[in-house]
């Protein structure tokens, strides 16, 4: 028996493991409640401002944002209202309290800023024990000479400057790790750049019969004492690791700008592995002159291609957003040679606002799953979410591939 993940998330294949929470697992990978109606996609000309964009999962926290944008606010300070929302959300497991753990059980927190009216960066990566590290970001910012702290060194920074440590690992967390433990799932290589990457994909799909591979995760669930409602879901992150990031750019009425990403990074990854979004020119990237960019999705890829640089440098040459973050998914395409069959295992999303106000969301493929389309909530006078413009259509797969998945699905 093969399993694709869109079988997986429709139920089509799990008739064993019962229905009740087909929509939990079809949400597991975007790691957010469920949003209103998606808008049609907006002008990329428009040029109002001021302006917010974000990741999908920022657009509960937009309104206050923007409030605070329209009387005068600073630029930085709005986009953190953003992302400190999914920050200090314990349900959203892919930022901040909550977020899911490395491989160790242990969670670690990433994010960079990047304030445009004083050209000034801050980053941190690898941080343990301390919930809001786009604050902290702004920190290194503020009252440092360094651009980028991490580990240990940013830990005790943010104590010295008085954040709380804390235990970031929820109950519902640490249950899902260990159901990602007990499926015996891991990082080392080979990964999709190296040239016997196969060899992963034939050491998990020929495992062994994923019938048996997701009643066994299913008993798993139930020893943990996961909720009934919740296992599918918990089941579908351990399947397919989370990427889940937030970014938010944010351009005022006096043309200043401001871009912020945070994260918890890949699910399940090496312990001390740092993804693109707390390297600025690739996670996040402002020029006060040109605009701002930001990216969630496949780190390792986007780091190579300096992603949010890339982006706006792009458009420094005259480029729309929308043809800017195309250049960008191209190029991540280029280092793959096309090969699509290495493509649909990668996704990027990438969120672009031009300094005039005209932006842009742009991803390598048109969504997780048929029914979950990428998106980029924009708040610009009206909030709202709009799909983004897609460079494939269909639906990218995980790596490493699920156990028993049929690899010809996307």
């Amino acid at each position: 028996m093969t399993i694709s993940r869109r079988e997986f998330v429709s139920g089509a294949t799990l008739g064993v493991l019962g229905s009740t929470a087909m929509q939990a697992a079809s949400a597991a990978k975007l790691g957010t409640a469920p949003h209103p109606e998606i808008a049609p996609r907006q002008k990329m000309n428009a040029a109002a401002m001021p302006v917010l964009i974000s990741a999908g999962n920022g657009y509960a926290y937009l309104e206050e944002a923007y409030q605070a944008l329209k009387s005068g606010g600073d630029t930085l300070d709005a986009a953190i209202k953003v992302v400190r929302g999914p920050e200090d959300d314990p349900t959203d497991d892919s930022v901040g309290l909550g977020g899911l753990p490395n491989e160790e059980g242990v969670v670690e927190l990433d994010a960079s800023c990047m304030h445009g009216p004083t050209r000034r960066a801050g980053a941190v990566g690898g941080v343990r024990n301390i919930r809001s590290v786009s604050l902290l970001a702004r920190e290194v910012m503020s009252h440092t000479g360094h651009v980028m702290l991490v580990g240990e060194g940013a830990e005790r920074f943010a104590v010295a400057r008085g954040f709380q440590r804390e235990n970031l690992l929820t109950e519902e967390s640490r249950k899902i790790w260990l159901l990602w433990k007990e499926a015996h799932s891991d990082w080392w290589g080979p990964g999709l750049s190296d040239p016997s990457w196969k060899d992963k994909v034939r050491a998990h799909l020929h495992a062994g019969d994923g019938a048996a591979y997701l009643e066994r995760l299913q008993a798993a669930a139930r020893d943990l004492d996961i909720a009934p409602e919740a296992r599918l879901a918990a089941i579908g992150k351990v399947m397919y690791p989370p990427t889940g990031t937030i970014h938010c750019s944010a351009l005022s009425a006096k043309s200043e700008m401001s871009g912020i990403t945070t994260t918890s990074g890949l699910a399940w990854k090496i312990p001390g592995r740092l993804g693109d979004s707390p390297v600025i020119g690739a996670g996040c990237y402002t020029d006060q002159d040109v605009g701002s960019a930001g990216a969630t999705g496949s780190g390792e890829e986007n780091i190579k291609v300096a992603g949010a640089h890339t982006i706006v440098e792009n458009l420094r040459h005259g480029m729309t957003p929308l043809e800017a973050g195309m250049d960008a998914l191209k190029r991540i395409v280029r280092n793959y040679g096309g090969d699509r069959e290495r493509l649909k295992y990668l996704d990027m999303t990438y969120y672009v606002l031009r300094k005039d106000g005209a932006y842009a969301g742009v991803s390598m493929w048109t969504g997780y799953t048929p029914d979950k389309p990428h998106t980029i909530a924009v708040h610009d006078g009206t909030r709202r979410l709009e799909k983004t413009v897609s460079l494939f259509e269909g639906v990218s797969q995980e790596w490493p591939p699920l156990v028993g998945a049929d690899k010809s699905a996307t």
